[in-house]
């Protein structure tokens, strides 16, 4: 019941991953920071461009946790979400390794992201893990194409956690996807709380 639940929310989230694109004004953003205040449907964001954000949330908005994983976690047969930089000889070097529940596969392919200046987000099967102490690459696939990745000292591996409304909370560090809205707040589509004050790095 518990991996049910967790597989529905972590393919909710994941979905809003590959919401990235050049007419922003038109369709949802990536937002992330620090929750300043939690009241009435309302969340005060301290965003990472420097601005404080109001953040709408309906009762029914999806409220997920992520947690710290583990480089030992990979194996053959996953499917991941990687967020990485292009490396001259064309593979990735991996920032955010992300890991999700069997049988939840969403937007598979490989596409620009908004993490840093030039990051990649790539959905796919690991199609091998290569390299001594747990792999210091992975390849992986996905329908169009696959992709060679590296695994740097500082590769975040992260993954879904138990929902848990209370995680959302002043002081909580979050990666959500809103709506601008006339008045500058932001409906919001997914938000995604990291456990126990992890700040998220996706």
């Amino acid at each position: 019941m518990i991996a049910g639940r967790l597989g529905t929310a972590f393919a909710g989230f994941a979905a809003v991953l590959v919401i990235v694109g050049s007419a922003w004004a038109q369709a949802p953003q990536n937002l992330r920071g620090e929750v300043k205040s939690v009241e009435a449907g309302k969340v005060m964001l301290a965003e990472r461009s420097g601005e404080t954000l109001t953040l709408n949330l309906k009762d029914e908005t999806p409220i997920g946790v992520l947690a710290p994983a583990k480089k030992e976690d990979l194996k053959e047969g996953q499917f991941l979400a990687i967020t990485a930089m292009p490396m001259p000889d064309g593979k990735l070097k991996a920032q955010v390794i992300q890991f999700f529940p069997p049988g939840v596969r969403p937007a598979p392919g490989h596409r620009p992201y908004d993490l840093a200046p030039g990051s990649t987000m790539t959905n796919a099967d690991v199609e091998g893990v290569m390299g001594a102490g747990g792999g210091a690459e992975i390849k992986v696939k996905y329908p169009d194409g696959e992709k060679t990745v590296v695994l740097a000292p500082d590769t975040a591996f992260i993954a879904v956690a138990p929902p848990d409304k209370s995680q959302l909370r002043p002081g909580a560090h979050v990666f959500a996807v809103g709506q601008k809205q006339a008045d500058g707040s932001y409906n919001v589509v997914r938000i995604s709380v990291g456990k126990d004050g992890m700040k998220p790095p996706i």
